[in-house]
């Protein structure tokens, strides 16, 4: 057989594992070890097979995997029983002697961070009866020595984890970087809350593996928590990333909005050109009183502030929770206008997860909550929202995927919330489509169209703009000129007089002409209603999304 293989299976192709590439970079010099990554979709009977010839697998077990992870255990067992399983991660660290007793394929598991535990086993195996922070099972009994000791981080010094594999392959995936490890903040639904001691890594081991990662890849994202708490550290993080990036790199960092320091803000407006970099904001509730009862420390008015000063600069990703104890559904909603007025180009609407080791979990009962046994561990009901309440959500958050993150009805959406409630008309749009097309899956781009303009027409009938936006954000899709559309075009001799009149090419490209009851212009700047007819003129070249040509007052 062969040696120790490191492994994971990623929730997407795209995804790269920074632990598994870690734990391999700190011990390649054991000639046994190996490494290699997995995803999910892939064919499990696959995986099995080429795992089942490894003495020792081990696996990298996060909440988004740990189902696969253990099918994928339990047909390796049955190709080779021989094979030993040692687990590590976050799904794994909080309750091993459990999994353990639950799952006899299951051999050790790493709990804790992974790197002094997992040395040991290299260098004990196969008896690791003293290796601290591994359970594993010794003359039919589950043995567990715990013994919190942080690896200290100085040790990165001299590492690259992206170096072990050729750079090409970096080009068209997610790289993962990290800088710190730990959160100062202590949000009882989140993992990071259990350590509250950020440590940072060595400068020189960022900056090396950064540019590595800028030189031969595309996306980063950075793994912290908080990128920045600290001003200094993260102002030479930006410089140094404006001094070596090239034009198509994208970084993308978790911040917490309401402590962004006023000297980074006026970096990042002054000097960071737009759409390099990506922050994601987990605003999560609007209401104190939820914020309070999960130990969640947030200045929305800050938080707001910031996003609108910078919006023009970064790509914005925010977050919402929806379950939090003392949010009833009023505060939801709520919630949900108050943050969709800030239009970011992403605004996901998530639901409070049960993960293991956090204290929301531990104290479920004081708050009536039932949640799924499996993984994803999500909210079925509790004291503040009922299962029907729930469910009606889920399909706003599918309203919202479809509608707005895409983005499809940008326009539309917008001034649906100058005018009327935004989480009234998603619920409905979201419900809506459920009873016409059923699952949220296998739908066409003008399904999605057909399904929003009839429940326009049937919800909203007396509303001519809703229809007129949403036959522009139809348009706007498309990079030839589609067959289908929502608002009658002028007449073909009339649309021409006015394109040989404003001398555009219409032998060469085509185009869209109609009339607007308001000054479209004017809205997408300002998002104001000017009441006026309009001629719309779109242009077409085959390439690009469309081009709005100058509005036009129209002519009788």
């Amino acid at each position: 057989m062969k040696g120790i293989l490191l492994t994971t299976l990623n929730a997407k192709y795209i995804h790269m594992n920074l632990a598994i590439r870690l734990l391999y970079e700190l011990n390649k010099s054991d000639e046994r070890l190996s490494w290699k990554e997995f995803a999910i979709k892939e064919d499990p009977d696959r995986i099995a097979e080429y795992c089942a010839g490894f003495e020792v697998v081990c696996f990298s077990c996060y909440i988004w995997n740990i189902t696969q992870t253990l099918m994928v255990i339990d047909k390796i067992k049955a190709i080779h029983p021989a094979t030993r399983i040692l687990l590590g991660g976050p799904e794994v660290s909080y309750d091993g002697m459990e999994l353990m007793q639950k799952n006899k394929n299951i051999d050790f598991i790493i709990t804790g961070e992974g790197e002094i535990p997992f040395a040991e086993f290299l260098q004990s195996y196969p008896d690791v009866r003293r290796i601290n922070n591994l359970v594993s099972r010794q003359d039919g009994e589950i043995i567990y020595q715990q013994h919190s000791k942080n690896f200290e981080l100085e040790n990165f010094a001299d590492t690259h984890p992206y170096g072990n594999e050729d750079p090409a392959t970096l080009q068209d995936r997610v790289a993962y970087i990290e800088t710190s490890r730990g959160c100062p903040y202590k949000c009882e639904f989140c993992l990071a809350s259990l350590d509250n001691r950020v440590r940072y890594l060595p400068m020189e081991h960022i900056k090396r593996n950064l540019k590595y990662l800028m030189q031969h890849g595309k996306v980063i994202k950075f793994l912290d928590r908080t990128f920045n708490v600290k001003k200094d550290f993260t102002l030479e993080i930006f410089q140094f990333i404006l001094d070596h990036a090239r034009p198509e790199n994208v970084f993308q960092f978790e911040i917490t909005a309401d402590i962004l320091h006023p000297d980074i803000m006026s970096f990042i407006k002054e000097k960071v050109p737009k759409g390099m970099f990506r922050f994601e904001i987990g605003i999560q509730t609007v209401n104190q009183k939820a914020n309070l009862e999960v130990s969640r420390k947030q200045n929305f008015e800050k938080t707001k502030g910031v996003i609108l000063n910078l919006r023009e600069h970064v790509d914005m990703h925010l977050d919402l929770i929806v379950g939090l104890p003392l949010d009833y559904w009023n505060d939801i909603k709520f919630s949900f206008e108050e943050v969709f007025k800030l239009f970011a180009p992403e605004l996901q609407l998530g639901f409070l997860k049960f993960l293991k080791g956090t204290p929301v979990r531990e104290k479920y009962l004081d708050h009536g909550y039932e949640f799924e046994e499996k993984a994803p561990y999500q909210i079925i009901r509790s004291n503040y929202l009922s299962e029907q309440e729930l469910y009606d959500i889920t399909l706003l958050e599918h309203a919202l995927e479809i509608y707005w993150n895409k983005p499809r009805l940008t326009n539309t959406l917008k001034y649906v919330t100058h005018q009327y409630s935004i989480f009234d008309f998603l619920l409905g749009l979201g419900k809506h489509f459920s009873k016409i097309h059923g699952a949220f899956i296998g739908y066409s781009l003008e399904k999605v169209y057909d399904i929003a303009a009839d429940f326009i027409q049937s919800a909203y009938p007396d509303d001519s703009i809703l229809m007129e936006l949403l036959a522009i954000d139809h348009w706007m899709q498309h990079k030839i000129k589609p067959a289908r559309c929502y608002k009658p075009e002028w007449e073909k001799k009339e649309k021409f007089a006015l394109l040989d009149q404003l001398q555009l090419p219409h032998q060469k490209y085509r185009y869209v002409v109609t009339e607007t009851s308001f000054d479209h212009e004017a809205f997408m700047q300002n998002g104001m209603i000017i009441p006026g007819k309009k001629i719309f003129l779109l242009e077409f070249d085959g390439i690009k999304k469309p081009r709005i040509c100058e509005a036009f007052e129209k002519v009788n």
